[in-house]
């Protein structure tokens, strides 16, 4: 049961003593010396191995070339990928999520098809799949097919993946949502749009975020397997011609995946504090126009007549 500690908060367990509190810091400092030592320990291996020395890293200080070259190429290759997956599987991922809440099973039926069979298939696979497809049964080039084929297996497996985290935050809001959008006489379509979906999106964005940040990073598999010239590809021919070793060239490559991510997460979390701002700030959720559009059939631009 939860209580107020002295400040008026209200907490779901005990405020620890001053016991616990020593014990809970001697724990943090522990945790702190282990992971201190393992990284001195990790350090020392690379000096050893003379990994750490200057030489190997100065290219990435020095020499402006290989980010020109390699680097900043093949981020905006795996931005473009990644851009296009998520600008496909994300329309795609709701349209499919949607329709597997419909009333209809002609609708219904395909739709879980679909997520269930793509959700089950690697997101390799599918490359491999459309990469071979496109060759067979298409005239797209070569150099740009490995493009197609990662967008592809990206957007079929994602939008499969969005599918269920739309379906699951829909059915999580209060099923009083939906019957208060019926008792004044909204239909199917008008609750989805209005009602629905508005209040849902809010909950459902820190997994769509999560599995944007799977897209980006799911774009390395294409560099590995088919060849495109996307962040992960550009390892080896920056070891391999300017001198710098593979753990660096590794560790710069993470490192721009980390802030790539970081910017996506960090753009995600101000867009939900400022919906969830929007959505304390207003209590208006169907327009007015759509208001309109429910009168009373016979009797045009009058709102519903609910006295008994």
């Amino acid at each position: 049961m939860s209580r107020r500690d002295d400040g008026g908060a209200t907490v779901l367990y005990d405020v620890p003593g001053p016991r616990a509190r020593r014990r809970n810091l001697l724990y943090a400092l522990l945790f702190l010396v282990a992971v201190g030592a393992v990284v001195w320990w990790v350090a020392a291996e690379l000096a050893a191995k003379n990994q750490l020395d200057w030489a190997k890293w100065a290219p990435f200080f020095t020499d402006s070339r290989v980010w020109t070259t390699y680097v900043l190429p093949a981020l905006k290759n795996t931005v473009v990928a990644a851009a296009l997956a998520m600008a496909l599987a994300l329309p795609l991922g709701a349209l499919f999520g949607i329709a597997r809440l419909s009333d209809h099973r002609a609708v219904r039926l395909p739709a879980g098809a679909f997520v269930e069979f793509f959700r089950a298939i690697p997101v390799l696979i599918l490359m491999l799949f459309a990469n071979a497809a496109y060759a067979e049964f298409t005239g797209i080039s070569p150099e740009t097919r490995p493009l197609y084929a990662v967008v592809t297996g990206l957007v079929l497996y994602n939008a499969s993946v969005l599918a269920e985290v739309v379906r699951a935050g829909i059915l999580a809001l209060p099923a009083g949502q939906t019957d208060a959008a019926r008792a004044i006489g909204m239909r199917k379509g008008q609750t989805m749009a209005y009602v629905l979906l508005p209040q849902s999106v809010t909950a459902m964005l820190p997994a769509l975020v999560s599995q944007l940040v799977v897209i980006v990073k799911d774009t390395a598999l294409g560099g590995a397997m088919l060849g495109f010239s996307e962040l992960l590809a550009s390892v080896r021919p920056m070891s391999a011609n300017y001198g710098a070793n593979t753990i660096a060239c590794f560790t710069v490559v993470a490192v721009v995946f980390v802030l790539l991510n970081l910017a996506l997460t960090t753009f995600a979390s101000r867009l939900e504090r400022r919906l969830r701002r929007g959505r304390r700030t207003t209590g208006a959720v169907v327009a007015a126009a759509a208001v309109e559009d429910l009168a009373v059939p016979g009797e045009p631009g009058q709102p519903p007549d609910r006295r008994p």
